[in-house]
């Protein structure tokens, strides 16, 4: 049986090296990076460190518009579905590489398989929260992460196909956090464990609004406690657009750094006091990591987190900001609402079975 992944950045390959590894023995995987987002973390040494497979195909379709970027991903998927012609294509998350490779697949009535499927933000500003609606409603195979994808899947009339299989970011987290341990980033920086918020922003919502990322970057300098903030490259051009990146460089309290890779997140984020984000994947790994998490958003796919506990919810609100990094302190106790870190394995059967069914 022959398997082929459609990914687009680093997130989606840290999310497809747990279903790699469960299917390598089994069947022909082939995977296909769009080149959606050029980062300078995808390098050899992230492979090699990782165990990550390296892509068979590279679109290298880089950056652009919306409309532009996915129609270059349709034309070049297409090309490699008809070279390779796998028996399923495998989609993640919510990216336009999601959209694309679901897309390019359906019109070749090659089954498609969703993973992170019924995931919903309801806030249709949001390119992803289109790009999962859509994707869900053309797959044939739906991996829900939690029960409320599930729900979210059904009342949008989505019943065959869909599959409760826990998150394939807790496999990949389990697969990965010893490995992250390892590197030094907590003492190259200087920091202390527990000793630091960590901060990201990189959401259009927040980096392309400047009122938005004014009274974030205000709330940061106005706290008493170590910012340890890792800029993207197109927070970092808002902060300058904005005249904000040298209020941030000039405060007392935080340290505005390079982005880092995954492994060196992944210990800052272990080993912060709390994380400020608007990254959906990051409210995730907070959680499983038993760290408290401030979204600088209004909504949030992983409701779950908010209901557990572990996750407020104050927008881009200066004083709500603040009064959160100085009052919230979760108490309850985290259950396993993402599964037990056997998803990858659920999947793979699922997937397999199709042959045995003559799918």
């Amino acid at each position: 049986m022959k398997v082929l992944s459609v990914v687009g950045a680093r997130p989606q390959f840290i999310k497809a090296h747990p279903l790699h590894l469960a299917l390598k023995e089994r069947a022909y995987h082939v995977i296909l990076h769009t080149g959606q987002h050029y980062d300078r973390e995808m390098s050899r040494i992230f492979f090699e460190e990782m165990g990550i497979p390296e892509p068979d195909y590279n679109l290298e379709v880089g950056s652009g518009g919306h409309g532009e970027q996915t129609g270059r991903m349709l034309i070049g998927i297409e090309k490699v579905l008809l070279k390779e012609r796998p028996n399923v294509v495998i989609v993640y998350g919510d990216t336009n590489s999601t959209l694309a490779g679901a897309l390019a697949s359906v019109k070749l009535h090659i089954p498609v398989a969703h993973v992170e499927a019924g995931l919903r933000s309801f806030d249709r500003r949001m390119p992803e929260e289109i790009n999962r609606v859509v994707a869900d409603h053309i797959s044939n195979i739906l991996f829900a992460p939690t029960h409320t994808a599930v729900h979210n899947l059904k009342k949008e009339g989505i019943v065959q196909g869909v599959y409760l299989v826990g998150d394939i970011m807790v496999d990949a987290l389990y697969l990965h956090i010893k490995v992250a341990e390892k590197n030094s980033i907590i003492r190259d920086l200087g920091l202390k464990k527990k000793g630091y918020v960590l901060v990201t922003v990189h959401r259009a919502g927040n980096t392309d609004v400047e009122e938005n990322l004014k009274n974030i970057v205000e709330a940061l300098t106005e706290l008493d406690y170590k910012i340890v903030f890792p800029a993207h490259p197109r927070t970092k051009k808002a902060l300058e657009r904005y005249g904000l990146l040298k209020t941030l460089e000039e405060s007392k309290n935080v340290m505005i750094t390079e982005p880092v890779g995954y492994l060196e997140f992944l210990n800052l984020l272990e080993n912060s006091r709390m994380v400020l984000t608007d990254s959906g994947g990051v409210q995730k790994e907070a959680y499983i990591l038993g760290i408290p998490c401030v979204t600088l958003r209004d909504t949030t796919e992983w409701i779950e987190t908010v209901e557990q506990g572990w996750n407020v919810l104050v927008g881009a609100e200066k004083e709500k900001i603040i009064s959160a990094v100085r009052s919230f302190r979760p108490t309850e106790k985290r259950t396993e609402i993402f599964g037990d870190g056997k998803s990858a394995e659920r999947m793979a059967n699922i997937i397999l079975s199709l042959k045995e069914a003559g799918g």
